[in-house]
């Protein structure tokens, strides 16, 4: 062995481009027989494993039924002889069965077996109506035939693949270094003793002249050795006469105060100054020979760098000159910008024979020029375009998408709910949101694509060039799908939604202006379908946006021309139909709109902020309307109110139901507040300090519209609720549907035995009634008793209603 290993030594040290050559011929092809062995071993060993899942399978599907059959009989016996049919099958050594509740069966031995495999079968019994789990069966086999048959494959297929790889490199670097390397080693010797005072010698090679030989590459080595030599002699007396000028301009070029390239005419760099050293950090030795383009090569991508320096090359050779600026990055990393000017350098009359590259670091002149135009375009808080910008490119888009033919989408978005979030945790808070919306909604982008701030909470979206009118829809569901987890602010998780409009070039419209004002109107409409969705532009949504202004605007002024009035709707007890109370409804009467229903204007309220002003007005005269019913009829009715979220979260809220309850001089008890579901599941601080200052008022809170939201009944134990209304979608369908039946029958069991009260709204037949009357429900409200009215009616129907003279307080 040591005698073998000497003799490798030697052909290392005699010939080490065939030793190489043999090492990399040995490694490559061990690891490509490697992976090729390993890819046939890993294949016979997957076939392997799903023959065992195939046969686990089977028994799923052949067995599964059987025994739940069997289990669900009752039958141990031919249970267990299912089960010695499943363990007498190929590599299944152990079953385990559970049965529910608390028995287990095993059969077979798993302490012979080094590697297992195991599958769970869920046994199920169906009935015509229902189904039963009755356990689950882990059936497990044994992988030792698989691994020990995969030992034997390894061992006998790389023994093999190794010793054919072995003897065919030997074969091969034999004949590489009888016909090439020995004649390599040849020149190597000419080379190392070549030199001006023996360059007549020529070169010659150890093997026969033959005509093939003359022709092949050494032979026209050995000819471009000896006619180098033939050169050398007039090249020496040349380059004596010129070394002293070349010394004389190469000293004014180093001290040149501009960095200085020379290429040769196929734009190789043969000289570089001092200066540009400084500047770029590049050594002379690293770059010569290579192209200038490298000096630009990390600061742009491959495509754009190539047609630069293409471009330099073009108007050189027309123009006779290129100046321009150009961005470099220095050998750490460190980008600049150079004022460069390419001049051709010519010799006599003929063509250029080099090129001369002058440059001038303009970083500092180009940082102040980019801080400008970064602040005059860009927003200062998200990085994003600002309007202008934003603009500016979407004119842009607009051209290029009218010569090339294609679309361009405009999508406005408007944050849900972020004025909330900027008012009750501060603005820091609220920038901090603002960054990471504008993070979220660019990485939904690609390529060209455009996000700019617009101001506030609302972005735009240009989506330039594209073909199909859908992918504008695929792009507002990721929008709408990343905003799905939370954003942590402060340490506190926060869920944010934006509603999207979507206006489309030039189906839509061809001006800027027009697609902007059409994208912000479905915008709107988007808003107004409950949030957190992307609408497209449609023509009948201009008629909506211009009478969304003039609404608001008639809606600023309806409190001042005395537009709003509550209309009532009373609250029986279901068990008599007695009167106990009513619904205050807010209407808006205007002149020019006419009735204008709640679903319209409260949603444009909440929006606005008008509906704390207006909330406060309907909490005011709804106190003041309950306690005259109560002096006319000595009864002492309850009124219900509804609170929006907005008005809600107000700080001034307690203190204005207090003052409205004391100028009425009606009992906080008798004041009854209805709230959403979906605002106390925000489950902050400051909803559960409101409900508990309204709560130590006496005042009388409700769960409005339970069970259409995310219904939870942790907030139920949590908020001192004293009643929960279901909403008259389940009403509806009562008597017709045995789901909403059962779910109203839920409601009222779960809500009486938190101490709940319960209102059934939405109640507009008799039988209905008999129905809440038959389950416990306390209260009824709907048209089967009466629509809602204006004051005055309201009042006529409390008195010619002959049910409620024997009326007792709630």
């Amino acid at each position: 062995m040591e005698k073998w290993f000497r003799r490798l030594r030697q052909f290392r040290d005699r010939s080490p481009l065939s030793f190489r050559i043999l090492t990399y011929i040995l490694l490559f092809s061990s690891l490509f027989t490697l992976v090729t062995s390993a890819t046939q071993i890993y294949t016979d060993f997957r076939n392997d494993v799903s023959l065992v899942d195939e046969r686990m399978s089977v028994i799923e599907t052949s067995y599964s039924s059987s025994l739940a059959r069997s289990l669900w009989a009752l039958d141990q016996k031919l249970l267990e002889v299912q089960m010695e049919g499943i363990l007498s099958l190929p590599d299944i050594v152990h079953l385990d069965l559970t049965i529910y509740p608390d028995s287990r069966v095993r059969m077979g031995d798993l302490s012979t077996a080094n590697a297992t495999r195991s599958s769970t079968i869920e046994l199920v019994h169906q009935t015509e109506s229902e189904s039963y789990e009755l356990g689950e069966l882990t059936i497990t086999a044994s992988m030792d035939t698989i691994y020990q048959d995969l030992r034997r494959k390894i061992v006998v297929i790389l023994a093999t693949q190794f010793l054919k790889t072995f003897f065919v490199s030997i074969l091969i670097i034999w004949i590489f270094q009888h016909f090439v390397t020995r004649h390599l080693q040849t020149m190597a010797e000419f080379a190392r003793r070549f030199s001006i005072h023996n360059r007549n010698e020529p070169l010659r090679l150890d093997r026969a002249d033959t005509a093939s030989n003359r022709r092949d590459e050494l032979s026209q080595v050995v000819d471009a050795f000896n006619h180098m030599r033939e050169r050398l002699e007039e090249d020496v007396q040349k380059q004596e006469l010129d070394a002293a000028k070349i010394r004389k301009l190469s000293k004014a070029v180093e001290q040149s105060p501009s960095s200085v390239l020379i290429c040769d005419r196929n734009w190789r760099i043969e000289f570089c100054n001092q200066k540009f050293c400084q500047i770029s950090g590049h050594e002379p030795d690293a770059i010569h020979g290579k192209h200038p383009e490298l000096i630009t090569a990390d600061s742009m991508s491959p495509r754009d760098n190539n047609q630069l320096w293409e471009n330099i090359r073009l108007q050189v050779r027309r123009v006779g000159v290129w100046q321009g600026e150009i961005q470099s990055t220095r050998t750490n990393g460190e980008r600049f910008w150079q004022q460069v000017v390419v001049t051709p350098i010519y010799e006599d009359d003929g063509p250029a024979t080099h090129y001369l590259i002058l440059g001038e670091d303009i970083s500092i002149r180009k940082r102040y020029e980019q801080q400008l135009l970064r602040q005059a375009n860009y927003d200062i808080l998200t990085g994003l375009p600002n309007r202008m910008l934003a603009l500016d490119r979407l004119k842009l888009a607009l051209a290029q998408a009218q010569r090339e033919g294609t679309l361009v989408a405009v999508l406005f978005l408007d944050l849900d709910n972020f004025k909330h979030i900027n008012d009750t945790m501060g603005h820091e808070a609220g920038d901090n949101l603002l960054i990471e919306a504008a993070r979220r909604i660019s990485s939904c982008l690609r390529g060209t694509s455009t996000v700019a701030r617009l101001g506030g909470d609302e972005f735009l979206v240009i989506l330039p060039g594209i073909k199909d009118a859908s992918a504008t829809e695929q792009v507002g569901e990721r929008i709408l799908n990343t905003f799905s987890p939370p954003i942590q602010i402060s340490g506190q998780e926060i869920f944010v939604s934006t509603s999207i409009g979507i206006a489309l070039y030039p189906d839509d419209s061809d001006a800027s202006g027009n697609l902007l004002q059409y994208a912000d109107a479905a915008m709107y409409q988007a808003k107004s379908q409950g949030k957190s969705a992307y609408q497209r532009f449609r023509p009948e949504m201009k008629a909506i946006s211009y009478e969304r202004l003039q609404m608001e605007s008639n809606l600023r002024r309806a409190l001042e021309l005395d537009e709003l009035e509550l209309h009532y709707q009373p609250v029986v007890r279901t068990s008599d139909g007695l009167m106990a109370g009513a619904e205050a409804l807010l209407r808006w009467r205007n002149a020019e709109l006419g009735m204008v229903g709640p679903d319209r204007f409260i949603p444009l309220a909440e929006e606005t902020g008008l509906i704390i002003p207006i909330g406060a007005w309907v909490i005011r005269q709804a106190c003041l309307e309950a306690r005259r019913w109560q002096q006319l009829t000595g009864q002492p009715f309850f009124i219900a109110v509804n609170v929006s979220p907005r008005q809600f979260r107000d700080p001034g809220f307690v203190d204005l139901v207090n003052e409205a309850l004391q100028e009425a001089g009606l009992p906080a008890g008798q004041l009854e507040l209805e709230i959403t579901e979906r605002l106390i599941l925000d489950d902050s601080i400051e909803a559960s300090d409101t409900l508990s200052r309204l709560d130590e008022l006496g005042v009388r809170l409700s769960v409005d519209d339970f069970g259409t939201g995310y219904s939870a009944l942790s907030y139920l134990k949590s908020y001192p609720f004293d009643t929960l209304k279901i909403d008259k979608t389940f009403i509806g369908d009562v008597m017709i549907e045995e789901d909403d039946a059962a779910l109203v029958r839920a409601i009222i069991t779960m809500a009486h035995s938190l101490g709940l009260e319960v209102i059934a709204e939405g109640v507009e037949d008799e039988s209905q009634t008999h129905f809440l009357q038959d389950h416990g429900c306390d209260f009824s409200q709907g048209y089967f008793y009466c629509r809602p009215i204006v004051a005055d009616e309201f009042v006529e129907w409390i008195q010619t209603n002959t049910r409620a003279a024997g009326q007792s307080a709630t």
